[in-house]
């Protein structure tokens, strides 16, 4: 039986949460002409986006830059303390300069205004009071005005950082869009992990890390067994003189064999084989031989190009490379 206590915490929660998931609903209000003017200042500037903020203003920063970059967006991230101590040196003429600020009034973000204006750059305010300093003097204004912090104190940054990232977000897939980015365009930025792996991973670059067990049609079931366990794979495949595959024998083909048969000295790989393995061409991806697999309840593949046999493609090797 849950206490008190505990039922007060889900509370609270569950409070945040929905405070929260409001002040994000209520930023569609605010996505007007001047959420568009920002989005096109962006796309055509021949420069990159630099993003500064400071203190948690700074954390959402960092993270829009990310999802800028990994979205087809040139950007990074500029402290705005460290701005006035040198960093500014990372501004290049044609940047576009993006501040991240709550009240728009910190010591700091007043400090290097007036710099981004002598160097030139023009400057996006993503704030919460569209009065404050830093919104008077950008040449646009994002606006991610929330009533209050879920933080019960209504200190603590909670509410505002989450809106300002939602509008980062909404920011960032506009430009997506409009640069008609694809799937294979977020392959190129993410070559290292899963998701990249999805669009760019082909069974070509999974089979030939297997052995390529094989027997003839006349293979005796001596030889199909030592086939099958010296490569390893559960399977092995059949093929004709000319490598063209006939069939495929499993472990399991074995296991159902050994049920109907006393005698199988006289059986032949032709007379125990599936004769419509389940294959799949080496320059499919190999997300696509994992969905096979798991649609089929199989745990191999038999990589055929025009029924000539090319190789085995196992489960193993699609979850050794995070595919799933």
């Amino acid at each position: 039986m849950k206490t008190k206590l505990e039922k007060n915490l889900q509370s609270v929660a569950k409070k945040v949460l929905q405070d929260e998931a409001e002040a994000i609903l209520s930023l569609k209000s605010y996505i007007n002409e001047e959420f568009e003017l920002c989005v096109r200042a962006i796309l055509a500037s021949k420069g990159r986006l630099v993003v500064t903020g400071i203190g948690k203003s700074a954390i959402i920063g960092q993270k829009i830059v990310a999802t800028m970059n990994s979205t087809g967006t040139p950007a990074l991230f500029m402290h705005a303390a460290d701005a006035i101590h040198g960093d500014l040196g990372m501004i290049q003429k044609e940047d576009l300069v993006l501040c991240i600020s709550k009240s728009g009034d910190t010591p700091e973000i007043k400090v290097l205004v007036p710099l981004l204006k002598m160097h030139g750059n023009q400057m996006i305010a993503l704030v919460s009071n569209e009065k404050s300093y830093l919104a008077t003097h950008a040449d646009f204004v994002l606006n991610a005005h929330v009533e209050r912090e879920a933080c019960p104190l209504n200190l603590a940054p909670t509410t505002s950082t989450t809106a300002a990232l939602a509008l980062g977000d909404a920011l960032a897939i506009c430009l997506l869009e409009m640069r008609g980015f694809t799937s294979t365009d977020f392959a190129r930025y993410h070559p290292g992990g899963s998701l990249g792996k999805k669009m760019y991973l082909k069974v070509s670059d999974v089979h030939p890390n297997n052995a390529l067990p094989k027997v003839g049609p006349d293979a005796d079931i001596h030889t199909v067994i030592l086939e099958m366990t010296s490569k390893l794979l559960g399977a092995t495949a059949v093929t004709n003189e000319n490598n063209e595959l006939l069939g495929i024998i499993t472990d399991g083909d074995l296991r159902r064999m050994l049920n109907k048969q006393q005698d199988f000295t006289t059986l032949k790989a032709k007379d125990i084989m599936t004769t419509t393995p389940k294959t799949i061409a080496p320059d499919e991806y190999a997300v696509k031989a994992l969905s096979l697999m798991q649609e089929k309840n199989i745990t191999q593949l038999v990589v055929v190009e025009e029924n000539i046999l090319m190789g085995f493609v196992h489960l193993h090797d699609l979850l050794k490379e995070g595919l799933l």
